[in-house]
């Protein structure tokens, strides 16, 4: 692969963390849940707001990155470090996507559940630009692969557990938190996890050809 054509891929992938953090962003304004990889970090941005939610963002995805250091020791390519910079790119778009979304007034349940439904259609778009890219994977895909390496199992079945996980994991925080109560996990979670895979496949048909042309131009 030629310089100028890495040099595209990766501009496409910085490019696709800006809209994956504003899809966030978007559902995080309906305050009906988040997608399950960030559930956790939208639940400690409930409890300690002394950092944002793209703070958070940062600090859990670098504890995924952690966790692969830990899973694949030796096999850890010094590429994947990668992630932690983009990581941190990761929490200031969402942040600037908060801060965008602040503008809208969002009080009855049907405007709160349609920007659930934008951020989707939005992080959809910007994980089926990173896919691509096909450069290198955010954190959180990243440590699903180490995983399914290690146990030598299919990524789509571990992904699955994997998000199953996070939104448990949200859940037993919120309960500690907010005495039994279920606080930052609601429906738009479910929304996120089950539609999200829809509209990347639908992105991915309409223009994966021409923006392939593109990069190898």
């Amino acid at each position: 692969m030629r310089k100028k054509e890495i040099a595209k891929r990766y501009a496409l992938f910085i490019i696709s963390l800006f809209f994956a953090a504003l899809g966030v962003a978007f559902t995080k304004k309906g305050e009906l849940g988040v997608s399950p990889v960030s559930s956790v970090a939208n639940i400690l941005s409930y409890r300690y707001t002394a950092l944002s939610l793209g703070s958070w963002l940062i600090v859990w995805n670098c504890v995924l990155i952690a966790g692969q250091i830990l899973i694949l020791r030796k096999k850890f390519r010094p590429i994947q470090l990668l992630q932690v910079p983009l990581s941190f790119l990761f929490g200031y778009f969402t942040d600037f996507g908060m801060w965008c979304v602040s503008f809208f007034e969002v009080q009855a349940y049907w405007s709160r559940l349609a920007m659930v439904v934008i951020g989707v259609i939005i992080l959809g778009f910007g994980i089926s630009l990173s896919v691509i890219a096909n450069v290198i994977m955010n954190a959180g895909e990243a440590f699903v692969k180490a995983v399914a390496d290690s146990v030598n199992k299919d990524f789509g079945n571990v992904k699955i557990v994997f998000d199953i996980c996070n939104v448990a994991l949200a859940i037993l925080l919120s309960m500690i938190f907010y005495n039994f109560s279920i606080v930052g996990t609601r429906e738009g979670t479910v929304i996120s996890a089950l539609c999200t895979g829809l509209v990347v496949k639908f992105f991915r048909s309409g223009i994966q050809a021409p923006l392939n042309r593109f990069l190898a131009k």
